[in-house]
């Protein structure tokens, strides 16, 4: 047993103690960050302008400041770019965080000295949580791989400006900078296809122990290594003893990545965004994220129903219910205020609150009124898999079809097999009417014959790695939507059938 994993035990214990102690008040924690979020603000042309000082409450602040996404609070993004104080937060912040948008293209994010600990912290106490709950730490031990974007930083107004993984590369604790993969040279690549190929280079011949990323492109590193030695990953890396992911839901990726790695291993889920560290899998195998609630962000949830509305609700931690899905709303202490994250979550838990993320708020098919979300495509794949276990799916996304060159509109499944279906019309059938019973809606058009059931469009393999190269989004952060409402996504991964 090594130093690090003997270390780790006694601080994994006093982190979860802490951690403990602000799980037992949720609402009151949540209450101290809202008043100190308020009350340090309060003097930045932001705060000013929103009346902070006149604050005394979550019902005031609704009244005083609306919810936006990054097009909404644009203005004072730009602000703080061009190098301005005191904008949204006090001083400037430490680093900008680029990420990519959809109508804005690149966002950029503030990060500011007060939040990177959110961000470090958030990440350092998952595998805390885990050694603690496991008993595993040998790990630590061995060599950790972080597959990232590139650690080179730009500025933009006097700020260090770079993708959020290769900041957090920059704050990995200096005793495991020793056993992290790759190199600094290695990960500085900015070509995916290259750096993946130096990755492998340095890593197939080391003990690794932890590997980490957005699971496809774990998934991409596993397919190349296998190509390359003709083995599973657990006879390549015997000592591989724990996943950690975020960033896509995992369960369209689970069986063909336990699959490559060729035993069950155990995995950390995480809830890393730009915008915060939101919350982290604190139990293994079990279901739904410890929402972080003291960690400098004050968290807002609009019932998905109504966040589209003209005066949606805003509910507080206290307010929220199981099994309903919310779009998240964050006031941080990096400067984001009343800031839609464009996610959608689910609580599974209120002792402690748990949650599962459900989808996007702006992914989702209503074409015909049958407000298809994320969660439930997903839902409906996972189910269809326990029918054919035969099948595995590599990626996938899903558009409407509206004018069809026959027949009734339907839903169109563009999908790239790593195993494709031995009778497709079945699995076809099988897909809808799980969809069917995940949703009434769409079940109604289906029934009513306003749509006929989805059809699965094949895809070669290695399409969405082309396609998003051919968008400069290989690697890194980037992920495929996993649905959409219109066909751009759709049509142009259509040139890429056989």
């Amino acid at each position: 047993m090594g130093i690090r994993s003997i270390l780790a035990r006694p601080l994994a214990s006093w982190v979860v103690s802490r951690q403990k102690t602000w799980m037992r008040h949720p609402a009151q924690t949540q209450e101290t960050v809202f008043q100190s979020l308020v009350s340090k603000a309060a003097n930045t042309q932001f705060g000013v302008k929103y009346g902070f000082g006149q604050i005394r409450n979550h019902a005031d602040f609704q009244k005083q400041v609306p919810v936006r996404d990054y097009e909404g609070l644009k203005d004072y993004f730009n602000l703080v770019k061009e190098g301005n104080p005191n904008v949204l937060w006090p001083g400037k912040p430490l680093y900008l965080a680029k990420t990519s948008g959809t109508t804005s293209g690149s966002k950029y994010i503030p990060i500011s000295r007060d939040s990177i600990s959110n961000h470090i912290n958030g990440a350092r106490d998952s595998l805390l949580n885990y050694i603690y709950h496991s008993g595993n730490a040998a790990f630590l031990d061995q060599k950790l791989i972080f597959l990232s974007g590139s650690p080179v930083l730009e500025e933009m107004g006097g700020i260090p400006t770079g993708r959020l993984s290769g900041i957090s590369n920059h704050h990995v604790p200096g005793y495991l900078r020793t056993n992290q993969m790759p190199s600094y040279p290695t990960n500085c690549i900015e070509d995916w296809e290259e750096k993946l190929e130096r990755i492998i280079d340095e890593t197939i011949n080391q003990r690794m122990g932890l590997i980490s990323g957005i699971p496809p492109w774990v998934q991409m590193y596993f397919d190349r290594i296998r190509e390359r030695t003709g083995k599973e990953i657990k006879d390549v890396f015997p000592d591989f003893s724990l996943f950690v992911y975020g960033g896509v839901n995992f369960e369209p990726y689970r069986k063909k990545l336990f699959d490559s790695i060729g035993r069950k291993t155990d995995s950390v889920e995480l809830f890393p965004a730009s915008e915060g560290f939101f919350a982290f899998q604190d139990l293994p195998n079990s279901e739904g994220l410890l929402l972080l609630l003291n960690a400098g962000i004050f968290y807002e949830f609009i019932p998905v129903e109504e966040y589209f509305s003209e005066n949606p609700r805003r509910l507080s931690i206290r307010e929220v219910e199981l099994d309903k899905n919310y779009a998240l709303i964050i006031n941080s202490n990096a400067g984001l205020w009343g800031y839609s994250i464009g996610d959608t979550v689910k609580f599974v838990s209120k002792n402690p609150y748990r949650l599962v993320v459900s989808g996007r708020i702006k992914h989702f098919i209503s074409a015909f009124g049958e407000h298809v979300i994320g969660e439930e495509v997903e839902k409906a794949l996972k189910r269809t898999l326990q029918y054919h276990p035969e099948v595995s799916v590599s990626e996938f996304t899903v558009a409407p079809q509206v004018n069809p060159e026959d027949g009734l509109p339907h839903h169109e499944w563009l999908m790239e097999f790593a195993t494709p279906p031995a009778n497709m019309p079945a699995f076809e059938r099988r897909l809808d009417e799980s969809l069917c019973q995940l949703n009434v809606y769409y079940k109604d058009l289906i029934d009513g014959k306003i749509l006929s059931t989805l059809v699965v469009s094949p895809l070669k393999k290695g399409a969405f790695q082309e396609y998003m190269k051919s968008k400069g989004k290989l690697g890194g952060q980037n992920k495929v939507p996993r649905l959409s409402n219109e066909r751009l996504l759709a049509d142009s991964l259509l040139d890429l059938r056989f």
